[in-house]
């Protein structure tokens, strides 16, 4: 199974900033100001959630500073997706 990620993908209202189509993966990177946007972000993701997408959240410090585990939890995730999809 090819994996892709496209930026900026539209789902429902929202835009992901990373998603995988076949996996039904978002990757979205947080900065600052979403430490002020609690609410709406666990309401966002509880609706993204219910359309079967799993959401994967990083810090943006983390990508900037610890990248390997940033792409180890990534590659883990998608193992993991991909085991479930392939016993449906």
């Amino acid at each position: 199974m090819e994996i892709e990620f496209h930026r900026q993908v539209p789902i429902d209202e929202f835009i992901v900033d990373f998603f995988c189509h076949e996996l039904l993966l978002a990757i979205e990177i947080d900065g600052y100001s979403h430490v002020y946007e609690y609410d709406y972000d666990v309401s966002r993701q509880n609706k993204l959630e219910s359309f079967g997408i799993t959401i994967l959240r990083f810090n943006d410090i983390s990508v900037k500073k610890d990248m390997n585990n940033v792409l180890r939890v990534l590659q883990f995730e998608i193992e993991r997706l991909k085991r479930k999809k392939s016993v449906y």
